[in-house]
């Protein structure tokens, strides 16, 4: 069993919904990413740069997280828009978002394609 798979077999069932449509809103994103279990929850990466990961809320839900991986890079230049305002951006280049249920997802899914297509272009410099 792979540990995407023991990941998702420790999860309730509106959880994993929740989980595995972001999974597939993610992974249609970006035809290069990989997937592994980082931080204890599933990390997308290209290369070796993982730049965005879900997370379990302590009171429910799925946080998805979109950051420019593990150590902090310089935001002098950087600039990303989120038009929509789906995400809240505690730092210029860190963008969460939190889902209590599948069709809050399902609710919000284009814009996210766009977010997360858009995010996924930008180098991590």
């Amino acid at each position: 069993m792979s540990s995407i798979d023991q990941f998702r077999a420790g999860l309730d069932a509106t959880t994993l919904q929740i989980v595995d449509r972001l999974r597939q809103i993610i992974r249609a994103a970006h035809p290069d990413l990989s997937e592994r279990i980082k931080w204890n929850a599933p990390s997308f990466a290209l290369g070796d740069t993982d730049l965005i990961t879900l997370g379990l809320e302590r009171r429910g839900g799925v946080r998805v997280v979109l950051h420019r991986g593990a150590k902090p890079k310089d935001v002098a230049g950087f600039e990303f828009s989120d038009p929509a305002g789906l995400a809240t951006w505690p730092a210029p280049d860190r963008g969460v978002i939190v889902f209590h249920g599948v069709e809050d997802v399902e609710a919000r899914r284009e814009g996210l394609e766009d977010l997360f297509a858009r995010w996924l272009r930008q180098p991590p410099r």
